[in-house]
């Protein structure tokens, strides 16, 4: 009964993500829309469109007369319906970002943090941070919970920050669990970059394919959108994609390796030679290509967007004469479409993911 009962659940909050997924790809949609994209029934569909509008996530947005037969009913996702936090912890502050249930960012706060910072004062920053959101007593209804991208190594099936690089205090810190006592609500942890790919995916919807978002803020790392979905790897530690080694007799690196793509990036940054660091990471960026064979990559990272058209320039460059046969292993390589606020607002993202997800859709 138990197994049977779990079963259906699962069930209608896949089909319900379906109906999502078209709502947030499409501004309007109709029941036969849903039907073509999805492969659900019409019964089913009926079903979920009726569940959905009585709890207020989708509206009636008119009719459609066609020449013949009945009128059909209109419908929209309604955005303000539900909501989620996103925070982005990097070493130097904290991006604090609302988002609604069509993936919109509606309100972006940064502050900074001590330098060195212990879990007492990330935890106290994310509360007088939320606490000063605009509208937040009129949204703990809505308020689906709380999404932290935070530096790796990371357990994420734990919710424990192992070890973070850089950070002293921060040697396997429950911090999900400490942040759900702390703030009072549903919290998400999850690595900073696989957050930020979330938020791509989102705005891409069912098209976005393989890919991986790099992203560049005091130290490298990298986010992977694979078959549909985040990876993660088997200990939910994949991403540390700047730890990989270029320099086999290079600089000893805060890993405690020699030569990753990281410090030998951050050595060309720090001595002001910005195209050379560009063109580390486009080497790192070809070795991944030749790796997983993606079809994106997306830029990200404040350090970065400060020299975004060096560094498009010197990936896009690397991509098409350093793979391959670049005629056939074609790649798309682009700026984050959400700025800095790519990894807070993945973050949030993943919270309505678990109920409002990005399944896949037939071609529209």
């Amino acid at each position: 009964m138990t197994r049977t009962t779990a079963d259906v659940t699962f069930l209608r909050g896949y089909n319900q993500a379906l109906v999502m997924a078209l709502g947030r790809t499409v501004r309007t949609f109709e029941r036969s829309t849903v039907v073509d994209a999805t492969g659900l029934t019409p019964q089913a569909v009926s079903k979920v469109l009726a569940r959905l509008s009585a709890d207020g996530l989708i509206r009636t947005a008119g009719v459609r007369r066609p020449g013949i037969g009945k009128p059909a009913v209109v419908y929209e996702i309604v955005p303000d319906s539900r909501y989620a936090i996103g925070a982005h912890v990097a070493r130097r502050t904290l991006r604090l970002v609302l988002v609604d249930l069509a993936g919109t960012v509606h309100h972006c706060a940064v502050s900074p943090l001590p330098g060195d910072f212990t879990p007492e004062q990330l935890l106290d920053a994310l509360s007088s941070g939320i606490d000063a959101l605009p509208g937040g007593a009129d949204l703990r209804g809505r308020l689906t919970g709380v999404g932290i991208g935070m530096i790796g190594p990371l357990d994420h099936a734990r919710g424990l920050v192992r070890d973070a690089h850089g950070l002293r205090h921060w040697h396997d810190v429950p911090l999900r669990d400490l942040a759900e006592a702390h703030l009072g609500l549903p919290v998400h942890l999850d690595k900073d970059v696989t957050a930020g790919i979330t938020a791509e995916a989102w705005r891409h919807g069912g098209t976005f394919g393989d890919a991986v978002l790099i992203m560049v803020e005091s130290g490298i790392g990298g986010g992977f959108w694979l078959g549909g979905t985040a990876h993660r790897g088997a200990h939910t530690n994949a991403g540390e994609f700047g730890h990989t080694v270029v320099a086999l007799d290079g600089p000893p690196c805060v890993c405690g390796r020699h030569g990753c793509l990281e410090i030998v990036h951050n050595h060309a940054a720090e001595a002001g030679d910005i195209a050379r660091a560009a063109r580390v990471l486009a080497v790192g960026v070809v070795n991944l290509l030749q790796t997983l064979d993606l079809s994106r990559v997306v830029l990200a990272g404040a350090d970065l967007l400060r020299h975004a058209q060096t560094y498009l320039a010197a990936v896009e460059e690397a991509v098409h004469t350093d793979v391959p046969r670049a005629d056939w292993l074609t790649t798309d390589v682009t700026l984050s479409s959400l700025g800095p606020d790519v990894i807070a607002a993945g973050a949030a993202m993943q919270v309505l993911d678990k109920h409002y997800g990005v399944p896949d859709l037939a071609p529209l």
